[in-house]
């Protein structure tokens, strides 16, 4: 597919459409999403959030099914996408994220984006390989903390830094009250004082650091709007939900396409930050403070007490996964409304990029 921006180059890694399909668990992208995605030339990731959920002794092994879903599903998308880019997105709240990070980098995937926490020690758990690393920011403090801590520590830089915004899908890197403030100009003055900080170290280490730009970028127009900010690329989730590649059961796509503007709410999940989700009968009651004891904990989370939550997230996004709608956490994006038919992969990166 021809684009009138420029690939993204990461050493000698290189991502020919500057489009990112950003990493959606539990579940939803995995090696059929991300693969159909590198194969057009943009970068397909696959969330290791639970990702063996599958798995036959999930329930009773979850590490171990998750490191075999891991290896299984890149396999899927290097089959499909022999040449394409293809990474894992692996959150730093998961338990035993460092195995999880060391295990992506063996299998020898493209890049590593890593957020929902400061990935602090991201650069030592793929030193040796080939692997690229990002770390997710929302704001240029975020962005400062990691990028210094990351200079005095290793010696080393970022090869990629992911901006999200507040009108991301999913987890958000905001507080509530921030979430409020942000408007589209007040956020656009972040995204300058992040991409100078970014160039700062870029500088420093005699390498340009290539930003993306995520968080409610569904269109040609607003594609324009984020390159024109001086970002090297953008980065897309929802908007592939609702394609035949997406790994989501039908009735999670059809969720979407039946979603209305009103129905889409900031909620509090377990992991304790803001998100953004599409309200159902399940989210309504979590609303009106009723609580869901787990029915085993799968030891996803390291700073989560089951006593404590009011639902578990892995019970809740499974169900979302297999098409349980109804009982289920539904993350999506702002403007997820505004999908109104169930698409191709090409079609959405040739109606943002072509």
């Amino acid at each position: 597919m021809r684009t009138k921006w420029p690939p993204i180059q990461l050493g000698d890694k290189k991502i020919e459409i500057p489009l990112i399909q950003g990493g959606m668990g539990v579940g939803i992208s995995l090696g059929g999403l991300s693969g159909a995605v590198a194969k057009e030339g943009a970068a397909g990731i696959i969330s290791n959030a639970q990702i063996g959920f599958r798995e036959e002794d999930f329930e009773q092994h979850p590490f171990e099914a998750n490191l075999r879903a891991m290896k299984s599903e890149y396999e899927k998308a290097r089959e499909t996408a022999p040449d394409g880019f293809i990474g894992f997105n692996i959150m730093v709240a998961l338990k035993n994220y460092e195995a999880y990070v060391r295990h992506a980098a063996s299998l020898g995937c493209d890049i590593i984006i890593s957020g929902a926490g400061l990935p602090t020690d991201l650069p030592k758990y793929v030193d040796g390989s080939e692997t690229k690393i990002a770390p997710i920011v929302s704001t240029n403090k975020s962005a400062n903390v990691i990028l210094k801590y990351w200079d005095r520590k290793y010696k080393r830089t970022a090869d990629l830094v992911v901006i999200e915004g507040p009108k991301a899908g999913g987890h958000l890197g905001f507080t509530k009250d921030q979430l409020k403030e942000y408007d589209e100009k007040t956020y656009e003055e972040e995204i300058r004082d992040i991409l100078e900080t970014v160039k700062s170290y870029g500088d420093k280490y005699h390498v340009h650091i290539p930003v993306v730009l995520a968080g409610g970028i569904d269109t040609k127009e607003k594609v324009e709007y984020a390159m024109n900010l001086g970002v090297d690329g953008i980065q897309t989730a929802s908007r592939f939900v609702t394609t035949e590649e997406c790994d989501a059961d039908i009735r999670y796509k059809e969720a979407y396409l039946k979603a209305k503007k009103e129905d889409i709410r900031i909620v509090t999940s377990p992991v304790g930050m803001p998100g953004r989700a599409i309200m159902n009968p399940f989210m309504e009651r979590v609303m009106e403070g009723e609580k869901f004891t787990p029915k085993k904990c799968l030891g996803c989370l390291h700073k989560c007490s089951p006593a404590e939550i009011p639902y578990c997230i892995t019970e809740r996004l499974v169900a979302a996964a297999k098409g349980d709608v109804e009982e289920a956490l539904l993350f999506c994006g702002a403007d997820t409304y505004m999908q109104d038919r169930i698409t191709t992969v090409h079609e959405v990166i040739e109606s943002l990029m072509g």
